[in-house]
């Protein structure tokens, strides 16, 4: 008689509806174990629309055709990209990552920026119905890929130092929102928020309308930081930026 199969090898039952708690804890356990081994303690978040296009590829396919003047957003994100990483380097060691969410527009724009400057970058890449591939500008050994929204965003926040929130979509707001919401109500630790792109992000979210009808406060403004140059979002970020040390 042949010996039965290991549970932790049954690959019928890790992808059962029983073995959901298996496979939500690997997604919080891997991704943990590699970040711990290759040391990340320090990480800004990009988030942004995955439709974006840079400027050498605007207007190439009928997808990015409306899209083309958004494109400096993405050379923006790039070039912020670029300086933080530059920043985090001491000494020829890097203790500040960017993190994106693996795929391509602004997240892609976020890891070639760090590429860019030689340094590594983390890329949280997500199962999608429209099969979102990971961009080629991602470290190897921090490309992850998830199944669940709510572990991906758990990586997105634990390390997280600051964020920079680009134009986008639901997803965009989704994300945007439930960091706000949690740094708001002192879930997590408060950390700085560039809003990049104020003319974009003052026209999709009436955010005067929301403290005038007193569905925020006042202070709450106080959360984020408009900008609208990368030098503009670099300057703040680098005055309020607490990196962890060894």
């Amino acid at each position: 008689m042949d010996a039965p199969e290991i549970a932790y090898e049954n690959r019928e039952f890790l992808n059962s509806n029983e073995g959901r708690t298996l496979r939500i804890l690997a997604e919080i356990l891997e991704p943990d174990h590699r970040f711990k081994n290759y040391d990340i303690k320090n990480t800004v978040v990009f988030f942004g629309s995955a439709r974006i296009p840079s400027r050498e590829n605007a207007g190439r396919s009928p997808e990015t055709a409306g899209l083309q003047s958004l494109s400096g957003y993405y050379e923006a994100a790039r070039e912020l990209a670029g300086l933080i990483t530059q920043w985090g380097m001491e000494n020829g060691r890097q203790k500040l990552f960017i993190c994106s969410g693996g795929g391509p527009g602004i997240m892609e724009a976020a890891n070639r920026g760090a590429h860019e400057a030689k340094g590594k970058s983390i890329g949280l890449n997500i199962h999608l119905p429209m099969e979102q591939h990971p961009n080629p500008f991602i470290s190897q050994e921090l490309n992850f890929q998830f199944h669940y929204f709510f572990t991906r965003k758990l990586w997105f926040a634990f390390y997280a130092k600051a964020l920079c929130i680009f134009p986008g979509g639901f997803g965009t707001l989704d994300e945007f929102m439930e960091l706000l919401t949690l740094i708001q109500t002192r879930k997590v630790k408060a950390v700085p928020i560039v809003v990049f792109g104020s003319d974009y992000w003052k026209e999709i979210i009436n955010f005067d309308a929301l403290v005038k009808y007193g569905t925020i406060s006042p202070e709450d403004m106080d959360l984020f930081r408009f900008a609208d140059t990368p030098q503009e979002a670099f300057a703040f970020l680098k005055a309020n930026i607490t990196v962890n040390g060894s």
